[in-house]
């Protein structure tokens, strides 16, 4: 298969801000493409060569991308970094000098998908002596044979900016159609997704296939599941109703969600965004060995901070010094973890996702073996509201962010992937108007001014609409940035710059510069007010008007734990609305 195929259905993404047109490009590009290569095409489409849990990364040093570049193009280092620093695009100044350098050349091989992906696999998993080397060596050569529009993605796709921002709801519309005929049948090409984490493989299967093709698709040790999400609501009554009257709460607590994959003595940890942290938490792995009494088994826990001498849990912020690739031995004596542990998935050849809560729970309770250092979450049954108001405010006196309240009746499966009302947050931020914190998407930005000259003197944020699989600005925040925040601000962004309004972003705002929807901030507000130029929620509290936050404030918290999808929707900001009028007008 011709990698310019590839690269044709890339400039149309690119030059595109209608989703529906860029599922209708994959599901062209994927009729196109021999099955055996079809995960292969999935995968470069997302920018990488495998699924992210394998954590083989693709990035290449721009440094080591602009050598190659002038190998390739027989011409000098500097002037090609020149090039790069004027176009402002490594991929477009790759192009450039591929046009030169092809007006020359008579014996060039095309470029297939097979030799791209094979040629960025080596440069992937090259290491040791003579890495550098060899990587700018494959490269290069790949590059002596690319057209200049091959090239500029080829360049990107290595260099980690390929930036299509493609959705992967959108990748499985697309193969729904392309296979299976309709988008209908996307609900069981997702399961398969949310249960293998694998959009490649889904793909190969389904191919093959059809939909009968994922339908074998089960849980496996090693390979991560994607994580249940709870919806949120702000009045514990209101939560005990929308759930059923009767419901399991636990404590929410402020650390980091771990999938901990257990096979005899082999440990697996995977964070909440499905990447490979084992090497993070050598702790975590030995009290998995000792602490979970099944030979094989998958659980959900929160990893929390703790003070060595006291014993209390310890915030968020604390916990990320634990990322690291050097001084993990430091860090572990600085900063030592408890699991409090509070799902199952899988143990010793049963898949527990399919169970109801409190199966999965009681299940649970019978193969931790517990500890000072390892526990269950701390939870009670409730029907009572005054219950569950004590629960919350004794969560909150013990250092936890709040609760999350989880239904118990027949329908309380783990739903992979979802968010629903099964979960329910309460969390204390909820609870006044003036202190309520969202995590929202970067979209674009503003230059700034004076002091900031040279930066982004704000950002545009936008909360995800689930339903339409778009984001929706709320919001321009320019204050609560340090002086270090702001000075890394454009290099945080530097790989999610594009050159126009991305086509998941709806906006009436004119930013200055436009990012792929990548980085999610927390963000304190003082209040939710009509809006007649923010997009959230337009129309729908009054015609011509959305929501927004008034007065809005980065609390320098970094959502590096959360996908752009995982932020809150705008179905959550209309809740919160909705409940600040009723507090208001009760204290009238």
């Amino acid at each position: 298969m011709d990698y310019s195929l590839l690269v044709e259905v890339y400039q149309r993404i690119d030059a595109t801000t209608k989703r529906l047109e860029i599922t209708d490009y994959l599901v062209d590009l994927f009729k196109r493409t021999p099955v055996n290569l079809i995960d292969k095409v999935v995968y470069l489409t997302q920018g990488k060569l495998y699924p992210d849990y394998m954590g083989i990364e693709l990035g290449i040093a721009e440094k080591l991308a602009i050598k190659a570049i002038a190998m390739a193009a027989g011409t000098s280092e500097s002037a090609v970094d020149k090039t790069v620093k004027e176009l402002g695009d490594i991929g477009e100044a790759a192009a450039k000098f591929m046009g030169k350098r092809s007006q020359a050349t008579l014996f060039q091989e095309s470029l297939t998908v097979e030799k791209v992906y094979d040629g960025l696999d080596r440069i992937a998993k090259a290491s040791g002596e003579g890495a550098q080397d060899l990587k700018i060596k494959i490269l290069s050569g790949l590059l002596a044979n690319a057209s200049p529009n091959e090239a500029k993605y080829l360049v990107r796709t290595v260099t980690g900016r390929l930036r299509l921002g493609v959705a992967d709801m959108t990748i499985l519309d697309a193969l729904a159609i392309a296979f299976c005929g309709s988008k209908d049948y996307r609900p069981i090409l997702e399961r398969a997704y949310n249960l293998s984490s694998d959009l490649g493989g889904v793909a190969k299967a389904v191919a093959e296939g059809g939909a009968e093709g994922v339908k074998g698709f089960h849980v496996v040790v090693g390979k991560p599941i994607r994580p249940m999400l709870a919806e949120r609501l702000t009045s514990a009554e209101e939560i005990l109703s929308k759930i059923g009257g009767k419901a399991i709460a636990e404590y929410k607590y402020d650390g980091e969600r771990l999938q901990i994959h257990k096979q005899a003595d082999q440990v697996t940890i995977f964070s909440r965004r499905l990447e490979n942290i084992t090497h993070h938490y050598p702790d975590v792995c030995e009290l998995a060995r000792k602490h979970i009494k099944a030979k094989e088994a998958i659980i959900e826990a929160e990893g929390v901070a703790i003070n060595p001498d006291s014993g209390e849990m310890l915030p968020f912020q604390e916990l990320m010094h634990r990322r690291r690739k050097y001084g993990i031995e430091e860090a572990m004596e600085q900063y030592p973890i408890a699991l409090f542990c509070f799902d199952l998935l899988y143990a010793d050849g049963k898949d527990y996702t399919l169970k109801t809560l409190p199966e999965r729970r009681g299940r649970l309770e019978k193969i931790i073996e517990k500890s000072d250092r390892v526990q269950l979450s701390q939870a009670i049954i409730t029907d009572s509201v005054e219950e569950l108001e004590k629960f919350f405010e004794k969560a909150i006196e013990d250092g936890c962010e709040g609760v999350v309240v989880k239904s118990m009746g027949s329908d309380s499966i783990y739903q992979a992937g979802a968010r629903g009302w099964l979960w329910i947050k309460y969390k204390r931020d909820y609870k006044s108007v003036l202190t309520d914190t969202v995590d929202l998407v970067a979209v674009g930005a503003f230059h700034g001014r004076g002091k900031r000259a040279g930066t982004y003197g704000a950002l545009l944020m936008a909360a995800y609409d689930k339903k339409e699989d778009v984001f929706r600005t709320v919001c321009k925040v320019g204050t609560g940035f340090t002086d270090e925040d702001l000075a890394k601000l454009p290099e945080l962004f530097k790989n999610y710059v594009i050159p126009h309004r991305h086509a998941r972003v709806e906006s009436q705002l004119e930013a200055d510069v436009w990012f792929v929807p990548a980085v999610v901030l927390e963000i304190v507000g003082a209040e939710i007010t009509l809006s007649p130029v923010h997009t959230c929620a337009m129309d729908r509290i009054r015609a011509g008007s959305g929501l927004a936050i008034r007065f809005p404030r980065f609390t320098g918290r970094y959502r590096t734990d959360k996908a752009p999808e995982d932020a809150t929707t705008v179905d959550e900001i209309v809740e919160m609305y909705f409940r600040q009028l009723k507090k208001i007008e009760a204290e009238a």
